[in-house]
């Protein structure tokens, strides 16, 4: 309403001012030095006029006196378009959502440019960006911080629109905020201390995968697996990898090619692993049982395979058919597999005299880790199994896993009470006699993906 007002008064104006210099000109160009006076007016005029205009473009912007030249912070204003409804304006302060997503753009200048400006019309926030050249064209992962009420959908169409193809996005955490240095760095380091980091920090390090570990000599004999070059082998969405015992290490995405920039990382992690050898933390804790015996906790590995097998001739059939679901006397078959860190971590639970009489195992099998327990008869009920599980499960919730799950019968009451008292919601699902136990460890993770959806992480 201001500006149409300006604008009415300056018409008006205007038009006075167009019939007072007809009405002068027409009285002064008759008199007899009427064209001399007009040619002085004119000139007088122009001299106002730039002297005008130079006045105005010297102090028209200078600041008032008590004023600094800066704008309160209250009024302080981030860059891209104005607010529209339904954006990040419209929503409490705080409320945004972390991204990660990558697109394969063309390489050539100007289209990360586009895919910037892409973002920025949707009020995205771009907190990190890593590059990914390609033989004919560049994969760009970014980090992005959006407006909560602001769908994946929209992100990607954005996306599409200014280039991107092959786009894949999922809901990101707090601890993608790490740049990747730090976290290579940092699943290097954990992977030098523990053999059974390693399928971990490939998870963490290529995102949602499949992982599957293949001895060199299969249980029961056989062929072994196809063997790998030393530099390992790339293909598409499937990057196998040699493992220092001499079995393959094989990774899946079926949803997203490997980069060779990612196929480097990943050979990197793998060959310090083989360099450093077999090794597992040698931490021990002493506890009391209640009835006043010492029992020391420590991890177990292929060392302890003697050991493990001295305790299985001490446990009977029932025991052994209750933890192994399948012939009791294959049961020292699958023990080399489970001592292995390349396939979990396992507890070891020992007497003072050093004699194992429990074990432990924590298998990777994805978010749905599986835990499982064995107890030497005459120690069973003396809480040497829940003491075991509740390690076990410290450590799939330190390894971020969504759930762990344990197989086993309804007659084995005492994995169901030590899965009860684990204080966490539990579900149960009968198939064909056996017993499903699922222990939710983080209910509210949620993963959303575009184009091919989302894959699921397994380690067999």
């Amino acid at each position: 309403m201001h500006h149409w007002r300006r604008d009415v008064v300056e018409l008006a104006a205007l038009f006075t001012a167009v019939a007072v210099a007809d009405g002068v000109a027409n009285l002064i160009g008759h008199g007899p030095d009427g064209p001399a006076l007009l040619v002085v007016s004119a000139v007088l005029l122009a001299a106002t006029a730039g002297f005008h205009t130079w006045w105005a473009r010297r102090h028209g912007h200078a600041p008032p006196a008590d004023d600094t030249g800066t704008r309160p912070a209250s009024e302080a204003r981030s860059a891209g378009p104005a607010e529209q409804p339904g954006t990040a304006a419209d929503e409490p302060a705080g409320a945004a959502a972390l991204w990660r997503m990558r697109t394969t753009v063309r390489d050539e200048p100007g289209s990360l440019a586009a895919l910037c400006a892409a973002l920025a019309g949707q009020r995205v926030d771009i907190l990190s960006l890593q590059t990914h050249p390609l033989a004919d064209g560049t994969v760009d992962e970014f980090l992005l911080r959006a407006p909560g009420g602001l769908e994946a959908a929209a992100i990607t169409r954005a996306v599409a629109l200014a280039g991107g193809v092959s786009t894949w996005i999922e809901r990101a955490d707090a601890h993608d905020l790490v740049d990747a240095p730090t976290r290579v760095l940092g699943l290097a380091a954990r992977t030098a201390l523990d053999a059974a980091e390693l399928p971990l920090a490939l998870r963490q390090l290529l995102g949602r995968c499949t992982i599957r570990s293949l001895p060199g000599k299969p249980v029961g004999g056989g062929r072994g697996p196809r063997p790998v070059p030393v530099e390992g082998v790339l293909e598409d969405t499937v990057m196998r990898l040699r493992a220092p015992e001499g079995g393959v290490l094989t990774v899946e995405r079926p949803y997203l090619p490997f980069t060779p920039t990612e196929f480097a990382r990943a050979r990197a992690l793998v060959e310090l692993d083989n360099r450093l050898g077999p090794r597992v933390p040698r931490g021990e804790d002493v506890l009391t049982l209640p009835a006043g015996h010492d029992i020391t906790v420590r991890r177990a590995d292929t060392g302890d395979l003697e050991a493990a097998r001295a305790m299985h001739e001490r446990c009977s059939p029932r025991t052994l058919g209750l933890r192994y679901h399948g012939p009791v006397g294959d049961a020292d078959r699958y023990l080399n597999h489970l001592l292995s860190p390349r396939f979990g971590r396992t507890l070891a639970a020992q007497t003072a005299s050093g004699r194992i009489v429990g074990l432990g195992h924590l298998l990777w099998d994805g978010d749905e880790t599986e835990v499982a327990l064995l107890i030497e008869d005459d120690w069973q009920q003396r809480g040497i199994g829940a003491e075991l599980l509740r390690r076990l499960v410290a450590m799939a919730e330190e390894a971020r896993c969504a759930s762990v799950y344990a197989v086993t019968q309804a007659s084995n009451t005492g994995m169901v009470a030590a899965m009860r008292g684990l204080g966490l919601p539990l579900d149960y699902q009968i198939e064909e006699g056996t017993l499903v136990i699922t222990a939710r460890l983080d209910a509210t993770r949620s993963v959303s993906s575009h184009d091919a959806g989302t894959a699921r992480t397994r380690l067999t």
